[in-house]
């Protein structure tokens, strides 16, 4: 009955409000489940903005993907839409964690959170332990929907239901096969196929080249990037790691150079820099119903994650291959490319011989480039 009801919820019309004016409106920060705990602030982390309202009914985006670093709100980003689901929007749902224990520690240590801290929501989602409750740990039940969550390593799980909304989180850390059924990937989004109007949305951080499921997403999405003003000459950029310098071993003294008038910006300006960034396309051929967000942890706001502290995890991982590896994955936000995998134009270049301009290879006839 439940799935049902859900079902017909869908049909409602949409709520005037988009997911990031819905978490600026209600949403509250508990002290278990975050750094800076009560009223959300999206001006604190102005690039998830783009990304909340394009999971609002009133944006014509179908499939949202984030690839980033850490330290970058990523997840409360995916809270709030959910919050804004049971509240605004609601309709039957799939939350999917690289495995069922994951989802069941998601559901009490992020979900949990979110509903006992937020006031609308609590009215809604009654309490697991409460008789009449009809809620489990990976299923909450709320007026007109259904959150279900799971693990990529459950077949079972992601065949459970048709969802309009889905929600598949650190997707690079999903296994290969899902119980012998396939690519959990596609088997969660394949629930989504009977609503016309879902939304999916994909997160995580990228692991290896070729295997990173969420760079696979990204390469075939719009592929938008965080563009942010110098404050000296205010030309737009995107930061990049290679304009990020210091002095000698000392990373306090780390600061960004402008790749333009290479003034040098000190860490405490990305706050001014973040609140005028703008989110752009830089793939205009796939443009449509996907949409591609990076960012790597460099944007990450004053008070989380530094330039300086980026400089000390760079200096203390660049001489061991394993832990290079995770910093470009986690600080970055990118893919790491393995030592043996060089681009095809690297091969044949290597394959080269030496011969004087105008001179015919012996064996050959004519010489024709």
């Amino acid at each position: 009955m439940i799935y049902a009801t859900a079902f017909y919820a869908g049909l409602k019309p949409d709520p005037l409000l988009k997911v990031s004016e819905w978490a600026d409106e209600y949403r509250v920060l508990s002290q278990t489940a975050s750094s800076e705990p009560g009223r959300w602030r999206t001006e604190r982390t102005p690039y998830l903005k783009e990304i909340m309202d394009s999971l609002s009914p009133s944006s014509p985006i179908e499939k949202v993907i984030f690839m980033k670093g850490a330290q970058i709100g990523g997840t409360e980003a995916g809270n709030n839409w959910i919050g804004y689901i049971v509240d605004q929007t609601p309709g039957p749902m799939l939350v999917v964690q690289p495995t069922v224990e994951m989802g069941k520690r998601w559901s009490k240590g992020r979900f949990a959170p979110l509903i006992d801290s937020t006031p609308c929501l609590k009215d809604k989602v009654k309490d697991p332990r409460s008789r009449d409750s009809g809620n489990t740990v990976q299923s909450k039940e709320f007026p007109g929907g259904i959150v279900v969550i799971t693990g990529a390593n459950s077949s079972v799980g992601l065949r459970s239901m048709p969802v309009k909304y889905l929600f598949l989180d650190e997707i690079d850390a999903y296994p290969g096969d899902s119980g012998g059924e396939g690519d959990p990937v596609l088997l969660s989004i394949a629930r989504t196929n009977t609503f016309t109007r879902r939304k999916i949305f994909l997160v995580s951080t990228p692991t290896v080249h070729g295997i990173s499921r969420i760079e696979k997403e990204f390469e075939a999405s719009d592929k938008r990037y965080f563009f942010v003003p110098c404050p000296h000459c205010n030309h737009y950029q995107v930061l990049k790691w290679t304009q990020v310098k210091w002095e000698d071993k000392d990373s306090r003294t780390a600061h960004y150079v402008c790749i333009e008038c290479n003034g040098k910006i000190e860490n405490h300006q990305k706050t001014e820099m973040l609140s005028r960034g703008e989110w752009r396309v830089t793939n205009e051929t796939k443009g449509g119903k996907i949409a591609g967000f990076h960012i790597s942890s460099l944007y990450s706001p004053v008070g989380w994650y530094s330039w300086s502290q980026a400089v000390e995890d760079f200096q203390h991982a660049k001489e061991n291959e394993q832990l290079l590896k995770v910093w470009i994955n986690t600080t970055l936000g990118e893919t790491w490319v393995d030592k043996g995998e060089v681009p095809d134009w690297r091969h044949l270049f290597e394959r080269r011989e030496s011969y004087t301009i105008g001179t015919v290879p012996k064996g050959e006839v004519v010489l024709t480039a």
